[in-house]
């Protein structure tokens, strides 16, 4: 299973990855240096590793396998030992009977293949993969979260027992002395990691009556993850506190704060807040990576019109584009994709954020501090004296903020900002509310973008179609006629089907993909300020005549997106009413 020059030389040319003299100028280059042409390809970033290893799997017909986002199996996993793993490049990922798939970095490595085989006495099938797969996969090698606290409370019995509870008025110097405990940073630790292994965006720590409990926020639920010793919740959260770098003996009073864990495979921020409750303080973590990218629109889940409506919005030199829907919808991961998209040397972007979630080069971001008065509204002022021809405004909350944003957007600005509101159409009323004029919206804004998150589908869901049952306690609530046309408009049906001739999926839970969910992406609705539009804003209609005028210009609700995306089998019918229903 080897990829000669030749053929890998064939197919660079073929799929233009390179041109004819480029590709000449690596192969002399590979000889001066006495590599590999693929090496001195990736090395000198003519070609995307991903791209070349998508290209030798094409060229030597094995599957190409992405763990970067998988669950393995643990006793899947451990089929293949850590150190022939880490070494060889090696993980075995999926069984079937006696096949045993294998996602390997080197199909030449004939040996460890065979060596694999008769330890196992499994036919291995292997499968090609990216460095960041491996990587992710060999994280999975770590115990499992109960194994690990087992481990820790049984071992350190008589330690944690000397982690007492710290009453209100505990010295500061005790607080520092519990936080140092070693079973205290082992269990901070291992909560820490065992939430980045399990992709989760939040990390709850929660003193309850009798014990604490620990949750992790993954595809936007909670689960519970684990729970705790109540003696052992002061040490906890004075180690957090010192990490974020916190008053220690502050008990009574909110508080916020970050710090960042760095290793070989991955660098995440945590921004950490602290809430007094009833039992105690109770700690929320956000995850932020830092090495990830922003994703693009289509990533994000945005399609067909309303994608060219937002990239057409996007491309004039001014005026106001917003982006609603409640908190943790992901309306500043839309914001960072458009503003990836507008990122070029010619412009100048400044923003103004609470907090910066992740950071973007080129892009000069400022965090509001309101202890010493930096706020949105002020540093919105701030910015439009710093020249720049793209605005970002985290969120527009009050007055002061929503007028700065406007003027901005008149006085030669792109501005990009959030609002909290329900729906697209919402945010003209909720504009108003803020004192706003009417003639003012109407002239500035450009698109509003109201989005939520649906979990996605595992590969191994179930098919089924809609029985007429379901279709009738549906049509009580939403027009199923309606949403049949937009779906023959969009091509998702031909003219003559009707809701029993669809296939959606049905989650399936499985020991890789619980729930039979992962990952997320968001369903939309994109209201293009059009001239009819504008008119309903200067009479100040209400949201649901400007609602139903934009439905009229073939504006897609979020329902009907969302059941688009049930249709083509990327999410189910029951997460898109369980986002929908919540409104």
């Amino acid at each position: 299973m080897r990829v000669e020059n030749q053929q890998l030389k064939a197919f660079l040319l073929s799929f233009k990855f390179l041109t004819k003299k480029q590709l000449e100028q690596a192969e002399k280059r590979a000889k001066e240096v006495g590599k590999r042409l693929e090496d001195i390809l990736v090395t000198e970033k003519m070609v995307e590793t991903k791209d070349l290893i998508y290209l030798k799997a094409y060229i030597l017909g094995i599957p190409f396998i992405n763990l970067e986002k998988e669950k393995i199996p643990p006793e899947i996993l451990k089929i293949i030992p850590e150190p022939i793993a880490r070494e060889h490049n090696i993980v075995a990922f999926r069984r079937e009977g006696k096949n045993l798939e294998v996602a390997m970095l080197d199909p030449e490595d004939l040996q460890t293949i065979e060596f694999i085989k008769k330890k196992a006495n499994l036919k291995i099938l292997p499968r090609l993969t990216t460095p960041e797969s491996i990587k992710t996969a060999l994280l999975q090698y770590e115990e499992s979260l109960e194994t690990e606290f087992g481990k820790i409370i049984k071992g350190e019995a008589e330690e944690i027992k000397a982690v007492k509870e710290a009453p209100e008025g505990k010295p500061k110097a005790e607080l520092e002395k519990a936080a140092e405990e070693l079973p205290i940073i082992k269990i901070v630790d291992t909560l820490v990691k065992h939430a980045i292994l399990e992709r989760a965006s939040d990390i709850h720590i929660e003193p309850e009556e009798k014990e604490l409990l620990v949750r992790y926020r993954i595809d936007g639920i909670l689960h519970d993850a684990m729970i705790l010793p109540l003696r052992i919740h002061s040490g906890v959260v004075a180690r957090i506190k010192i990490l974020s770098n916190l008053k220690l003996d502050e008990h009574r009073l909110p508080q916020d704060g970050r710090f960042k864990v760095e290793t070989a495979d991955y660098k995440i921020s945590f921004r950490v807040s602290v809430l007094p409750t009833f039992f105690g303080e109770k700690v929320v973590m956000r995850l932020l990576p830092e090495t990830s990218r922003a994703l693009s629109l289509e990533e994000i889940g945005l399609r067909g019109e309303a994608l060219e409506r937002i990239h057409f919005s996007i491309k004039r030199p001014t005026g106001l584009i917003l982006v609603t829907g409640p908190t943790g919808c992901g309306k500043t991961t839309t914001l960072y994709s458009i503003m990836d998209i507008l990122n070029t040397p010619q412009v100048n972007i400044s923003t103004v954020e609470d907090p910066v979630e992740y950071t973007m080069p080129r892009i000069n971001q400022t965090q509001v501090n309101p202890h010493i008065g930096l706020t949105f509204a002020s540093g919105l002022r701030a910015l439009v004296r710093q020249d720049p021809d793209i605005v970002m405004v985290g969120e527009i909350r009050d007055n002061e903020t929503a007028s700065l944003a406007i003027n901005a957007a008149l006085t030669g600005h792109l501005v990009l900002s959030t609002l909290h509101t329900n729906s697209a159409a919402g945010a003209i009323p909720r504009l108003l509310d803020m004192k706003v004029e009417a003639f003012l919206i109407a002239s500035t804004l450009k698109v509003v973008v109201a989005q939520r998150l649906v979990r996605k589908l595992c590969p191994n869901f179930e098919e089924y179609s809609l029985s007429e049952d379901e279709i009738r306690n549906l049509s009580k609530k939403y027009d199923m006629e309606k949403i049949l046309n937009v779906f023959k408009r969009e091509k998702i049906i031909k003219g003559n089907q009707n809701w029993q001739d669809l296939r959606f999926g049905k989650p399936k839970d499985t020991q890789s993909c619980p729930e039979g969910y992962k990952g997320r992406l968001g369903i939309f609705e994109t209201l293009e300020v059009s001239e009819t539009i504008k008119e309903l804003i200067n009479k100040e209609k209400s949201s649901d005549e400007i609602q139903k005028q934009a439905e009229k210009e073939n504006m897609i609700t979020m329902l009907e997106d969302g059941l688009i995306k049930a249709a083509q089998r990327i999410t189910s019918v029951e997460e898109i009413l369980r986002v929908i229903r919540e409104e």
